[in-house]
């Protein structure tokens, strides 16, 4: 079987996440390493002496493209804007996709944990909302990070492969937990997600790809602060002039390193994907509304946070972030993922799961699994979501894989059976499956089974649905949350779940679709 690919990325230059991964950490470290060496009396003076390029060759800042006013009045008017009936259904399906990956993972560790600070810092505020899926409350900021947390609590919500981000958890979190605080409708989340999934793609892709890798700085930290911000100032209904100063101040914390790779169980890249970014972006928004004032121009002005020099030059393309706006939407380049794994790992799982049948523990002779990108790290990674030799062991010992099993670290460090197996697994690099120069990045495995009784077996998986070239549809959406939500809730709180999703716009409070998900 052979699939065409349908989408092309409309920013052709920019690095595919391959490019950035083959660099590794090391090329992160360099640059971050030397913007934080201090430099001595010497240094500085061969700075002075060092012959400088001429102010032609230099990148220059672009002032021209009237960022600031289009992206204000963009998200002060989204609320009550006509969009596009195809960007509100993909809306609802993302909505409904985080709300079920919270309500899944509300009880792991890197849930737990956010909880427990939430309740730490704010369990007795009076200004509160209820944090996602609990019955739990704190102060407005506080619940919006626990939120987004446990809704990134694993591999399973959402992302957008061309931005390097993922959207959901922070944009969903901060939408319900002010939507219950001020009592607005299932409308006005709906609209509010989306501006924020616009400003969670185009930011990144605006500062640019490569120059955020290459500065050491996190798009997937970046991107969900400035969806946040954009989400909470259409939910206290800011003006454009207020919105401006929502952006600025999210400027001032849009933060986060390429160090979470070094994360091994789940909560610091829980906290840069999520958290960091809701907590920021909201508490922006709530300055603003408070009276904070600041810098009116962030994106035009020669000074201001998109022509800093570590965004000048290379993929710098400030144009993307209003280009299009009200025709074209970073919805459809928005991707689920269909299994609890990571997002590279997924057609490996795809094609482990049609293979596992002509196999079993005791008659496995070997896996090898070969595929694109940054294979080494899915060798070896210590998360077990990421593991490609851990996720086809417990695939072929269980005959499945389900959530539990996905992210089980104790099951990772301890089954002796899985171990055993993990050594007859091997992941290899397949140059033949790598995306050619300008071609849109996409996910692909081939794996080969060999077993003593059957013999060998081997499936190519070229993508998996969910990815934006052949994305999941309503009725795949639903059933994904069926199955999260089922065990958690019941099947017919599931169900209420599903249908005030897919009929959002008629909800007249959203505090009726938090109380469904909380499971009290």
């Amino acid at each position: 079987m052979t699939h065409q690919k349908t989408e092309k990325n409309s920013q052709k230059e920019a690095l595919t996440r391959r490019d950035m991964f083959g660099v590794g950490l090391a090329g992160a470290s360099v640059a971050l390493t030397a913007c934080a060496t201090a430099a001595g009396p010497a240094q500085a003076e061969q700075a002075e002496e060092a012959p400088k390029p001429a102010e032609a060759e230099k990148p220059q800042p672009v002032t021209d493209l009237n960022l600031t006013p289009t992206i204000s009045a963009y998200i002060a008017g989204i609320r009550d804007a006509r969009i596009k009936s195809e960007f509100l259904d993909l809306g609802k399906r993302h909505i409904l996709d985080t709300l079920a990956s919270a309500v899944a993972c509300r009880d792991l560790e890197p849930a737990a944990l956010a909880r427990k600070y939430a309740q730490f810092k704010s369990a007795d505020a009076s200004n509160a909302a209820t944090v996602l899926a609990t019955t739990e409350r704190a102060g407005i900021v506080d619940a919006v990070f626990a939120g987004a947390m446990i809704a990134h609590g694993a591999e399973i919500n959402d992302f957008i492969p061309s931005a390097f981000v993922q959207p959901g958890p922070a944009v969903v979190s901060t939408a319900f937990a002010l939507g219950e605080n001020r009592g607005l409708t299932g409308k006005d989340v709906l609209h509010a997600c989306i501006a924020g999934y616009e400003l969670s793609g185009r930011m990144p892709k605006a500062l640019g790809i490569g120059n955020l890798y290459y500065s050491g700085i996190a798009n997937h930290a970046i991107g969900p602060c400035f969806g946040a911000a954009a989400t909470a100032a259409s939910m206290l209904g800011l003006s454009a002039d207020q919105v401006a100063y929502v952006m600025s101040y999210a400027a001032q914390q849009a933060s986060g390193s390429w160090q979470w790779l070094l994360d091994v169980e789940h909560i610091e890249k829980s906290f840069v994907f999520a958290g960091l970014g809701a907590r920021n972006g909201v508490e922006a928004a709530l300055l603003v509304e408070a009276g904070f004032r600041g810098v009116r121009d962030s994106f035009d002005n020669a000074d201001g946070y998109m022509n800093q020099g570590v965004f000048l030059g290379r993929d710098h393309n400030p144009k993307y972030l209003i280009e299009d706006l009200d025709t074209r939407s970073e919805l459809p380049l928005t991707a689920y993922k269909r299994y609890p794994v990571g997002g590279p790992t997924q057609p490996a799982i795809q094609a482990l799961l049609d293979l596992q049948k002509h196999t079993s523990p005791s008659t496995l002779e070997s896996i090898r699994i070969e595929m694109p990108g940054r294979w080494q790290a899915f060798r070896d990674a210590e998360m077990p979501a990421l593991n490609l030799r851990y996720l086809a062991s417990i695939i072929v010992i269980d005959g499945k894989l389900d959530f539990v099993a996905a992210q089980s670290r104790e099951r990772f460090l301890n089954d002796m059976q899985v171990h055993a197996l993990m050594k007859r697994v091997e992941v290899a690099h397949d140059p033949k499956q790598e995306a050619g120069p300008g071609e849109d990045r996409t996910e692909s495995a081939r794996v080969i089974v060999q077993d003593s009784e059957s013999g060998g077996h081997e499936e190519y998986v070229p993508w998996v649905r969910g990815f934006p070239s052949h994305p999941m549809s309503r009725a795949d959406v639903e059933a994904k949350a069926l199955e999260l939500m089922e065990p958690v809730l019941g099947k017919a709180r599931a169900k209420d779940v599903v249908d005030a999703t897919r009929n959002l716009e008629q909800l007249q409070s959203a505090t009726d679709l938090v109380h469904m998900v909380s499971g009290g």
